[in-house]
């Protein structure tokens, strides 16, 4: 099941239609509350992460499922520069570009990432983002996009980050068991 694709923006507009998806979603897959507020807050998690981080946005957000699979997908288009790339990579489980897995997608990676301001090397991953940003403008910023993160990362099961040029798609992955299947 697909789910209705919601535009959305940096200011907010849309997110209340998202969350209105959420519920049906979950009402129309008779998730457990427990469940639907997981989905819940993975979506808003997902939307303030991905706002917080690109900045100005039109994105469209939609959900998918399968049985108990849910994938919470978000595309869109962001000017993009190598600060804005690592905090979204290090937003995924994997911390790599999930557009990059042929080897004609990790060519475009390597052309990209040379094309763009080199303040963050791609050759040296280890790089501390927070010791190189100085205390004051970004730092109430850093701090949030890693709480989003971090909730994102311990919530769902896998979160997958796609960036080819300056677009963008996210996808959040979840799957709950049945309240009949778990051993009590």
């Amino acid at each position: 099941m697909k789910s209705d694709v919601i535009s959305i923006d940096n200011m907010g507009n849309g997110f209340d239609e998202v969350m209105k998806e959420v519920e049906k979603v979950s009402a129309w897959n008779n998730l457990e509350r427990k469940n639907q507020i997981h989905l819940q807050l993975l979506a808003e998690e997902m939307l303030s992460l991905a706002r917080s981080i690109t900045g100005e946005m039109k994105a469209s957000f939609w959900i998918e499922n399968e049985g108990n699979n849910y994938e919470l997908h978000m595309t869109t288009k962001t000017v993009m520069d190598s600060e804005k790339r690592y905090l979204l990579l290090e937003s995924s489980s994997s911390h790599k570009n999930e557009a990059a897995k042929t080897i004609l997608g990790v060519l475009r990676e390597v052309v990209e990432m040379m094309m763009l301001p080199p303040t963050i090397s791609p050759y040296h991953p280890q790089f501390d983002l927070m010791s190189s940003i100085p205390n004051g403008v970004y730092k109430d910023q850093v701090l949030w996009d890693g709480y989003e993160r971090s909730i994102l990362l311990k919530v769902a099961d896998n979160v997958k980050v796609g960036i080819r040029g300056d677009q963008v798609d996210i996808c959040v992955l979840k799957s709950f068991q049945p309240e009949t299947s778990r051993v009590k």
